[in-house]
């Protein structure tokens, strides 16, 4: 029965994961264990969708991963090319200029700037879409109690801040599931039934956040994204999606967060900006406290947390909404598995060890950019500026030396002293293919999952015994090849170019690609096709790093 209908506290409902929170961290939790034939309960609290703007901005990777759960036409609707991102003094020097390409090696424009309500109007049309998932908006999680094959939750009605009543008592229900995972924000419930513990890096500003609404949609803004470093005021103003602007402007010492945040003090920061009443429709204005901090341990048993239960981190890198929706491809895949037997419990381990690399990593980018812009000293900022300024005449980049964002452990094939080998870890290409008569996007016209593709028909190199378990588990057999004429079942035509040219210079001739679209190793002959899909078996089985 469908947990929308009218039961009594006595009901009991079960699923095979119950997601907490229907943000878009959780609801691409949902979608992608759901197209997976799971079953799936979204408890969320709130019985509406949060009607404002509050991330506005993804990137490529993210881009795929929302387009692989069916939303590649709704996309480009919802969103639009960033473009450029430009930082200057207070002086209007241009002390750093960044411009993006339309598209990226994962097939989609590299930054790509949204309005959130509208895409997670689009994750939950498509959730409800799904046969597979039950969203219970308006219930609040209260108790997790686990047991040796699940988890047992007890969810009460609520409206927002408001309980609702029945005979005086709160309606609740009892929901079981195998799995539970933790989407459910920075006051994270389920985290709270953790005994993780969180590391805190310090780094905390005040910053008044402002989504304005000009009335003329075609008004130019040069550059699109601006980041003003004056230690004045650090301020910056950015597109919020299709029709829309943001301003972000710092708390000052000695100015509080009650006159900044008044709808008086907005006007009077935007007046510079050429944006009053008169022409712009302010939309919201809330002080946010941006914090660096992540969770040590994602998982304690059949818990699990993503997103901001997970992490928080300063806005500057833009990967806030975007390191949680990769926690969400990182663990459904493994929790598929999991649940289906193919892989054993303590697969569920890698998702921290793997996550957390990319996260610290997107942390410590989102602080380092943060400490850069943020100099309320005027002393201090006269010398970033000239420092900036020199790197930009040497065409220096201010940001090397920055970690790159690929897998250092986890579920990768390895060498001999545990390390990756290359390109283990790396994030994998996309481009356009033709596919038994189709033609776009791989995902979009091959699908997601595991994948296998090699130079040549990688099933004439495996023995029956290994093509079966492939089958079983869902690995993909296909030939990549540029032969126009090519049409056998398991020919993928590179149209593009994306493939072929890229396995030649590195010399390999197969490619074992994650459902998260990393690579778990590669060959570099035909012949050690077979090996690596045992190390790929070895490690489902050990859940360790395989070597």
């Amino acid at each position: 029965m469908h947990p929308d209908n009218d039961m009594g506290a006595a009901m009991t409902f079960e699923y095979d994961v119950l997601v907490v929170g229907a943000g878009p961290v959780g609801l691409t939790t949902a979608i992608q264990l759901a197209m997976r034939g799971r079953r799936v309960g979204v408890v969320e609290r709130w019985p509406q969708p949060y009607p404002l703007p509050r991330a506005v901005v993804f990137d490529h990777e993210i881009a795929r991963i929302l387009a692989s759960l069916g939303l590649d036409d709704v996309l480009p609707t919802l969103s639009e090319p960033a473009e450029d991102y430009e930082w200057r003094n207070g002086e209007g020097q241009t002390l750093l200029r960044l411009a993006f390409d339309d598209t990226s090696h994962s097939g989609w424009p590299f930054m790509s700037i949204f309005t959130q309500p509208r895409l997670e109007a689009a994750l939950e049309e498509r959730a409800r879409a799904l046969p597979g998932i039950d969203i219970l908006r308006g219930w609040e999680a209260m108790e997790l109690t686990e047991e040796p094959t699940g988890v047992e939750s007890t969810v009460a009605a609520s409206a927002g801040d408001r309980p609702l009543l029945r005979d005086g008592v709160r309606e609740h229900r009892t929901l079981r599931a195998a799995y539970v995972v933790g989407c459910d924000g920075a006051n994270s419930f389920v985290r709270s039934r953790m005994r993780t513990a969180m590391t805190d890096l310090g780094f905390q500003y005040d910053w008044l956040v402002l989504d304005v609404v000009p009335h003329d949609r075609d008004r130019a803004w040069s550059p699109r994204n601006l980041q003003v470093c004056d230690p004045a005021r650090p301020s910056t103003v950015v597109s919020g999606g299709p029709g829309r602007r943001r301003w972000e402007f710092m708390r000052l010492p000695g100015e509080t967060v009650a006159e900044l945040n008044r709808a008086e003090s907005a006007w009077r920061l935007l007046e510079p900006w050429d944006v009053h009443p008169g022409n712009a429709t302010l939309e919201r204005h809330t002080v946010y406290t941006f914090q660096a901090r992540w969770a040590d341990t994602w998982r304690e048993g059949r818990l699990l947390l993503a997103g901001d239960a997970a992490h928080q981190m300063p806005p500057f890198a833009g990967q806030g909404m975007c390191s949680g929706i990769r926690d969400a491809a990182n663990l459904s895949w493994k929790l598929d598995l999991v649940l289906s037997g193919h892989a054993d419990e303590a697969l569920l381990d890698t998702y921290t060890t793997e996550r957390s690399q990319h996260l610290r990593h997107a942390i410590e980018l989102s602080v380092h950019l943060g400490r850069i812009i943020c100099e309320p000293d005027p002393g201090a900022a006269a010398e970033r500026d000239a420092q900036m300024l020199a790197d930009q005449r040497a065409r220096r980049d201010p940001l090397a030396g920055m970690p790159p964002q690929t897998l250092t452990g986890g579920l990768l094939s390895c060498q001999a002293d545990g390390s990756p080998a290359e390109p283990a870890g790396e994030l994998g290409r996309q481009g356009r293919v033709r596919f038994r008569g189709r033609t776009g996007l791989f995902d979009q016209v091959v699908g997601t999952g595991l994948t296998l593709l090699a130079v040549e028909d990688p099933g004439r190199v495996l023995d029956a015994e290994t093509v079966a378990w492939c089958e079983l588990v869902g690995i993909r057999l296909l030939r990549i090849t540029d032969d126009p004429a090519a049409d056998g079942r398991s020919d993928v035509v590179d149209l593009d170019g994306a493939y072929l040219p890229h396995l030649d210079r590195a010399g390999r001739h197969a490619l074992l690609l994650r459902p998260d679209h990393y690579v778990f190793g590669a060959a570099a002959h035909m012949h050690d096709v077979p090996a690596l899909v045992t190390a790929l078996r070895d490690g489902l089985t050990l859940a360790s790093p395989v070597r």
